[in-house]
């Protein structure tokens, strides 16, 4: 018998095949194996086969990026594709202060900041930082005084590195011995010798191309230990070093997210004055902060190293498909936290030749018209030509749950207990990367497990999920709107009230008014309806038709409607429209950014009597609705009618918890994003379920 099994990699069965292998042998046919010292003997042949399978398939496993575990791994493999991993980032702050030169005899024309650490920070979250600038500031000194205005700063170490090029080492690297370095902050500078008072500045060079023997370039690659080493031209690619040439890099190692909203700083830095260097070290007002430190952020993990590696080598460094796009953008803008692109060719009705991007950034909502120029412009270089890019501003698709959790008694403290678990498991769920992207999908499978498995006291939960937009309104103009929300919508009611809306004025209408459906009967579409509330559950209608709704692709458009007012105003006026979506698992397609928003989290806890033993036959059992239920609009009932174009202002409802015996309910509360005003083109609808459902009536408070 020959060796040929290959296929058992478990210790006991590679041993079991050496022994099936000396049986077939005539000398050990009835060899008691256990019971001799040559089990010993297979026992340390296993043991070698087994550790030497194991070395064999994490190599096999480290050779491919897919499979790669180790960061040195991935970004060796990276690196074989031209991707460059993005290093930490500092955080960075705003500040200004003055200079007051009255007290020299001497009074300097011009004031100059040296570059290095300028300003410290007491304790901040338990630890103490220092902020850098990256280059000497020279300002004027007018009226005795000198103002530095809105200087930029970065949170890490100032560390300056020195290297003189050596005839002796054919091998010399230039290796920046510190981990957590920002590149950002990398200033090279090269004199041809260490006395020389000739300095150039080098710049980091990003592909190959405008590239000759003159160019003052270097090029980064990321080592092990998450180090960097810079490496300078050839001589045909950039300009070759000769001994003994000098070499000073200065940089910053940055902490990254944990000094994050800081925003108390004292002044540690030094100034002279330009013409003589003497040092200024009177007359100094406090730092005011013109914006807290923001921005910092960890080194590139390796899950989005893998992600962008392989898309960025598709790209081949040219903008044609959307993944394209996808891929170099956030190369172009670091500060990219997701991004979305699209063609006009998805869009109903085509617009051929057009490419739309959504970007989200880091922080904030939006992006500034000049970042979006800044973008347009670079992604010039790459882009076809008789292409139009769109970019355009971030739109939010909010998903609202209201949760009724039944729990035994008998294996909780409280009911308060269980709604602060649920809410704390719902706020990390609420933060992961399945949402708050483009392109996320809310599992409702996996969101309702996550419920259940919150406490062991938890015997199960009934989960309503509504979608909501929120639209912004021109007030005071007749103006036409269309809002989009990229799933279809579930018909519950035939006869209508399956899309809610807060309160809001038109003209020509006395009082509030809300927006709401009727079907057209065909299951497709039907027509937006306005209506006044007698209460919260009777309505008449005061103007139809004001729009339709396309219940399959899951838009609502409104015909040319003059709004005065709007119950709601979150920095600007606005009107919340909700509905229940076809499927329970809601997708964020194209420019859809999706989100829970927890300020409309719902939770209610009710004691499982039947779990507890107080009722085994469940004769008093009443479950909670799976469907829609409750008010006919969003937020609170206003049936009083005011002035034509009066101004409603929302008044927000305190969060409250109500226990009683059997039920207790709240509503948990976080600060959500800003969202977007009304939405652009048309999408498709998401899949098939089982008939979805809602939470009823709750809202008209919270912000963005």
């Amino acid at each position: 018998m020959s060796l040929v099994n290959f296929a058992n990699l478990d210790f006991d069965q590679i041993k079991t095949t050496i022994k099936d292998y000396l049986r077939s042998n005539s000398n050990f046919t009835d060899y008691d194996f256990e019971g001799s010292n040559l089990s010993t003997i297979i026992d340390v042949l296993a043991y070698n086969t087994y550790i030497t399978s194991y070395n064999a398939n994490m190599v096999s496993n480290e050779v491919f990026i897919d499979s790669a575990t180790l960061r040195e791994n991935v970004v060796s493999l990276a690196r074989n594709v031209g991707y460059l991993p993005r290093s930490k980032r500092a955080s960075q702050a705003n500040v200004s202060f003055f200079v007051d030169t009255s007290q020299y005899s001497s009074v300097p024309q011009t004031i100059t900041l040296n570059k290095g650490i300028v300003a410290s920070t007491g304790r901040f979250n338990g630890e103490s930082y220092t902020y850098a600038i990256l280059d000497d500031i020279t300002v004027p000194v007018v009226n005795s005084e000198a103002v530095f205005e809105d200087v930029a700063i970065f949170e890490g170490i100032y560390i300056t590195k020195t290297f003189t090029v050596t005839s002796f080492d054919p091998n010399q690297r230039f290796i920046l011995p510190n981990a957590g370095i920002d590149l950002k902050t990398v200033r090279v500078t090269v004199k041809p010798s260490e006395n020389s008072t000739v300095t150039q500045k080098y710049r980091e060079a990003k592909s190959l191309f405008e590239l000759d023997n003159n160019s003052a370039v270097y090029f980064v690659n990321e080592i092990e230990g998450e180090r960097y080493e810079l490496i300078f031209g050839d001589g045909i690619f950039g300009k070759k070093l000769e001994p003994p040439n000098f070499i000073e890099v200065s940089y910053v190692v940055t902490s990254g997210s944990d000094s994050n909203g800081n925003n108390s700083f004292d002044f540690s830095g030094r100034l002279t004055s330009t013409r003589d260097g003497v040092v200024i070290d009177g007359g100094i007002s406090l730092l005011t902060t013109l914006r807290a430190s923001s921005d910092g952020d960890s080194i590139e993990d390796i899950e989005s190293i893998k992600k962008f590696a392989t898309r960025i080598y598709s790209s081949q460094k040219r903008a044609v498909t959307p993944a394209d796009y996808e891929a170099i953008i956030p190369s172009l803008y670091a500060e990219t936290d997701s991004v979305s692109a699209f063609g006009g060719e998805d869009l109903n009705p085509p617009q051929f030749g057009r490419v739309f991007v959504t970007i989200k950034p880091t922080n904030g909502p939006y992006l500034s018209n000049l970042i979006k120029d800044n973008i347009k412009r670079e992604l010039s270089k790459y882009k076809v030509a008789g292409i139009s890019l769109d970019i355009i501003d971030l739109k939010y698709l909010y998903v609202e749950i209201n949760t009724t959790v039944y729990y035994n008694p008998n294996l909780a403290k409280s009911a308060s207990d269980i709604i602060t678990t649920v809410s704390d498991n719902i706020l990390l769920y609420a933060k992961s990367t399945e949402l708050n992207t483009f392109g996320g999908r809310f599992k409702y499978s996996k969101f309702v497990c996550m419920i259940d498995d919150s406490d062991p006291a938890i015997t199960s939960n009934i989960t309503t999920v509504t979608i909501r937009r929120d639209l912004r309104v021109a007030l005071n103009n007749l103006a036409e709107y269309e809002i989009c929300y990229g799933n279809r919508f579930f018909i519950g009611k035939e006869n209508g009230y399956n899309v809610k809306s807060s309160g809001f004025s038109v003209s020509g209408i006395a009082g509030i008014v809300y927006l709401t459906d009727i079907p057209d009967g065909n299951g497709e579409t039907g027509k937006m309806v306005l209506i006044q509330l007698d209460s919260a559950t009777q309505a008449k209608i005061v103007r139809q038709p004001v729009g339709e709704v396309d219940y399959i692709r899951g838009e609502i458009k409104l015909s040319p409607i003059n709004i005065t007012s709007t119950v709601i105003n979150k920095g600007f006026p606005i009107i919340e429209l909700s509905t229940v979506p076809y499927s329970n698992d809601v997708v964020g397609l194209h420019d859809l950014f999706l989100q829970i928003d927890t300020n409309y989290t719902v939770i209610n806890a009710v004691d499982d009597q039947i779990a507890s033993g107080i009722d085994v036959a469940g004769v008093n059992f009443e479950g909670a609705s799976s469907y829609a239920n409750g008010s006919l609009v969003r937020g609170p009932v206003l049936p009083v009618i005011s002035a034509a174009g009066a101004t409603v202002s929302a008044t927000s409802t305190p969060i409250s918890t109500v226990i009683s015996d059997t039920t207790t309910t709240t509503t948990t509360t976080t600060t959500a994003a800003s969202t977007s005003s009304s939405g652009g083109g048309t999408m498709n609808g998401g899949g098939s379920s089982s008939g979805g459902s809602s939470g009823g009536g709750h809202g008209g408070h919270g912000g963005y």
